[in-house]
């Protein structure tokens, strides 16, 4: 089984942003890669969603999380900033036999990635996602 380590999908401008930026939302292209990732990730029998508490990252999460008939729980261990919090969620998650879907944010994704060892060519653009099993790791484009 997996985990399925989603970066979130397109988010408002920051500069323009004048509220609290963990509740800056998905733009309309961000939740068009939101509605598409039940798609992308349909054929995963996916079992748990978890989501840094962000706006931008439930949301992202939030149609894939509905297709399956999942609340998106939220951990504090996939926030900005959070990193090795989430590299030791990722872990313990990869112990299990099933597939779960990690909502985070760019600097947490690298983290991972780099802790795992994944070799990347540049950044993971908003909305895709790596796709990792402990042995192999996989990269879906952003929808």
């Amino acid at each position: 089984m997996a985990v399925l380590l989603v970066r979130h999908a397109k988010a408002g401008d920051p500069e323009e942003w004048d509220a609290p930026d963990d509740l800056r939302p998905l733009t309309a292209k961000g939740e068009a890669q939101a509605e598409a990732l039940v798609t992308t990730l349909g054929r995963y029998d996916v079992t748990r969603v978890l989501s840094s508490p962000y706006l931008r990252c439930s949301q992202t999460v939030a149609p894939l999380a509905a297709a399956h008939g999942l609340a998106v729980e939220p951990s504090d261990d996939l926030a900005e900033g959070a990193g090795r919090a989430g590299v030791e969620l990722v872990r313990g998650l990869l112990a299990h036999p099933h597939h779960v879907v990690l909502c985070t944010h760019g600097d947490v994704m690298e983290e991972v990635l780099d802790s795992l060892g994944v070799r990347r060519d540049g950044y993971a653009r908003k909305g895709a996602t790596w796709v990792l099993d402990g042995h192999t790791a996989r990269h879906i484009p952003a929808p």
